[in-house]
């Protein structure tokens, strides 16, 4: 499911227009956007839990190739 899948669904499920279901959708993901970038941590019950995660450098492997790669550092979500 993409973007327009999901706000054709809320427009139908929710009995709105499609304009106004993508700005429903646009608000949910900028609230969760918004959350995430203050480093808070956003639970959806039923659904998930969010959070910005720093991911240390560590080596990995191409999956194609086997060749051994270095994957950097990931600072949190926003803060890049």
């Amino acid at each position: 499911m993409n973007k327009n899948d999901l706000i054709a669904a809320v427009a139908d499920s929710a009995d709105l227009t499609r304009a106004k279901a993508g700005d429903a959708v646009d608000a949910v993901l900028a609230a969760i956007t918004a959350a995430l970038k203050r480093k808070d941590e956003v639970r959806l019950a039923g659904f998930g839990t969010f959070v910005a995660a720093e991911r240390k450098a560590s080596t990995g492997r191409n999956p194609r190739t086997g060749e051994e790669m270095q994957i950097p550092h990931r600072p949190p979500f926003g803060s890049r």
